[in-house]
């Protein structure tokens, strides 16, 4: 896990995407424990209120729940509520951007076709 964050969006919101991530990876399955706060904080190196807002996100959205005085653990179903989450967001995000500028390069639903077939011929062969 990078320890490193970029600045196009808040660091709250990718400690939220990171530990998100570890769900939908299998790297934390139902009922695990994650790491404390403190722990969180020691790792990345930043201020606790940005660690607290990350992990109240997923708590709000019952990804992880807390048992208090033991700690924060993940949600039964957390996983494919994060995938549906992701779903959602996926065609708004990448999807419409990518035809807008297909639009602007007058490339047409075969060519498109092409390239996605390719693309994800590569990203297959490097798994």
């Amino acid at each position: 896990m990078s320890k490193s964050f970029d600045n196009k969006k808040p660091i709250f919101l990718q400690i939220k995407e990171r530990i998100a991530d570890q769900i939908i990876n299998n790297q934390l399955k139902e009922h695990d424990q994650i790491p404390s706060t403190n722990q969180l904080v020691q790792f990345y190196k930043v201020n606790h209120l940005t660690v607290a807002k990350g992990i109240t996100l997923l708590v709000e959205d019952e990804i992880i729940y807390k048992k208090r005085g033991v700690g924060m653990f993940v949600s039964e179903g957390a996983k494919e509520k994060l995938i549906l989450q992701r779903r959602e967001g996926f065609a708004e995000e990448f999807v419409l951007p990518m035809l807008e500028e297909a639009k602007k390069l007058r490339l047409t639903d075969d060519e498109i076709h092409k390239l996605m077939k390719e693309w994800k011929g590569r990203v297959k062969d490097e798994d």
